[in-house]
């Protein structure tokens, strides 16, 4: 019996459309990011298939919240 991480399964893998709904963004903004290193969002990239980790997400907003002690 194998015990696997949910990674493996995509549990926690977001699409871009998911992570921009999130993020309040447009999904060309994402790409953009992407494309130029504009920000920092970590994604994996699979073939042509792009996605990104929940903890990474929440990280990345954790970072730029602004007027936090």
């Amino acid at each position: 019996m194998t015990t696997e991480h949910p990674t493996a399964h995509g549990a926690d893998l977001w699409p871009p459309l998911k992570t921009a709904q999130a993020l309040g963004v447009s999904v060309r903004t994402l790409a953009t990011w992407r494309s130029t290193g504009r920000q920092t969002l970590p994604y994996v990239k699979v073939g042509r298939l792009v996605r990104y980790r929940q903890e990474d997400v929440r990280a990345w907003l954790q970072h730029h919240l602004q007027g936090q002690p």
